[in-house]
């Protein structure tokens, strides 16, 4: 496996080593000799990593290639969170206050670089805050406080934040680094059967109305499970289940996907979870997803500031642009000339670097196949709003107004909507998804895969009725039982 070193300019890396190519994020993130090379490891030394900046981008999209990044994704998150020295606290105690024993002051900073430390006395201490957070550089904080002492705070440095005096040392952590090619992770396993299910009573658009909620509540419950009902003031209360099942509409910059990784990271059965939510929140993503794994989908390119001129020619008018994280047809707008393309791009160009166009196809309706681990479970046809090219039509006091709707049995729907749909999800992962699509006669085309779809009493239910809430249920049972087994 190949490697490459990601850098905003190429005079941030001016260390040659064997093997190792040096890119900038902006070519990586661009060129289509990087979107289409297989098995690279890519170590992201971006300067910021924050969300839908470059830096994000290149470890989001390197996933989306089938590339390992170091940070991944996943991790990058993580070290966002405010809890996460508190999660470190809890972890090496006892590590953590024989290695600052005899350190003189109140305060303690520390670089670690590809999971070493210029100080030998915290080798084991850096090589264990790199094992929960797998980055690059990371610098930790550490204080004393009451006869003992604790983490202020850990996060990513950027490479220019290196002290000169280290760089050496830098460099030679990376050299070994590279030579073992190995990403620590960090797993723990659950042993108890209760499911909590995270709700938002306040939500407008929830995944699923009260009278679904109930029906998973007694699926459940006929299963074995005690159900209770959570909601984001409930966080610290996580590790008490073996099981999460998240009932409110999910973001990655938000409380949703904490509970996410949260539950994961204590062992228990998530869904959605936290890998699923940071792909399927992302329309850049998806679409590189679905062009890697040949999954038909409307002409579709990457679009940023260096290249709105070539989107006309590309895709044509009108065409349809996606700001990554929309949901419920929001941030998905059509335009129907260069002025007003040029005005709405750059718009949304300030929220994220890069955003999504896609060539304008109208149809009638749009598919919903429901697919639960890389299995159909039903399918619906949402049909447009009247006199409006989205499902939902908002008018501008928030108001809305939505099409009609049909579930079929999965057996009584097109075959290559199905097959198209069951693909585009298995790329994704093995979680509980909504894929939307688009019929053309005898093809089908995945307009996305939504993590977190809408299951709703008198809607997605009508073929399967009690049995589709009791399917997703036993979802859970197995692989409970597969963990307990092992």
């Amino acid at each position: 496996m190949s490697g490459i070193v990601v850098v905003d300019q190429r005079a941030d890396w001016p260390v040659d080593i064997p093997g190792m190519e040096v890119v900038t994020a902006w070519d990586y993130l661009t060129h289509e000799m990087h979107t289409r090379a297989r098995r690279v490891r890519v170590y992201n030394l971006c300067r910021s990593f924050a969300y839908q900046s470059t830096g994000y981008y290149v470890s989001l999209l390197a996933g989306a290639r089938g590339h390992k990044p170091l940070p991944e994704i996943t991790t990058i998150q993580d070290l966002k969170l405010a809890e996460s020295p508190r999660i470190v606290n809890e972890e090496i105690e006892e590590l953590m206050q024989r290695s600052l024993a005899r350190i003189g002051s109140s305060e303690y900073v520390l670089n670690i670089y590809f999971g070493r430390s210029l100080a030998k006395r915290h080798e084991r201490l850096a090589s264990f805050l790199f094992n929960q957070f797998p980055a690059p550089l990371l610098q930790a904080t550490f204080v004393y406080k009451g006869d003992e002492w604790r983490v202020e705070w850990v996060g990513p440095i950027a490479l220019g934040e290196v002290p000169a005096a280290h760089h050496e040392f830098l460099y030679e952590a990376a050299r070994d680094y590279f030579e073992r090619k190995r990403s620590p992770r960090v797993r723990r396993e659950s042993a108890r059967y209760d499911l909590a299910i995270l709700v938002n009573e306040d939500e407008k658009e929830p995944p699923s109305n009260a009278r679904a909620l109930k029906l998973f509540e007694k699926a459940a419950e006929d299963l074995g499970f005690d159900v209770e009902f959570i909601d984001k003031s409930d966080y610290g209360h996580v590790a008490e289940f073996d099981a999460l099942f998240i009932r409110e509409t999910t973001a990655v910059n938000h409380h949703t996907y904490r509970f996410a990784r949260r539950a994961a990271r204590e062992g228990l059965v998530v869904v959605d979870d936290p890998l699923s939510i940071l792909r399927a929140a992302n329309k850049v993503f998806l679409a590189q997803l679905m062009e890697r794994h040949r999954i038909p989908q409307p002409k579709s390119m990457l679009i940023h500031s260096r290249n709105l001129k070539q989107v006309a020619e590309t895709l044509g008018f009108p065409c349809v642009l996606k700001q990554p994280d929309s949901q419920f047809s929001k941030g998905v707008i059509k335009v129907e000339s260069a002025a007003e393309l040029k005005r709405k791009a750059s718009d949304m160009l300030e929220r994220s670097d890069l955003i999504i166009g896609q060539g304008f196809e109208p149809t009638e309706y749009d598919w919903r196949v429901g697919v639960l681990d890389g299995q159909p479970l039903y399918a619906c046809r949402y049909f447009m709003a009247k006199d409006h090219w989205q499902v939902v039509k908002r008018a501008g006091n928030g108001a809305k107004v939505e099409g009609n709707h049909e579930t079929l049995a999965i057996e009584d729907a097109p075959p290559q909507v199905v097959s198209i749909a069951v693909q585009a999800a298995r790329a994704v992962g093995s979680g509980l998804y909504g894929v939307d699509l688009k019929q053309f006669g005898k093809v089908a085309k995945v307009i996305e895969v939504n993590d977190n779809p809408n299951i709703d009493h008198g809607v997605e239910d009508l073929v399967l009725k009690d049995a589709l809430y009791r399917r997703i249920m036993e979802y859970f049972i197995r692989r409970l039982e597969a963990r307990t087994r092992t």
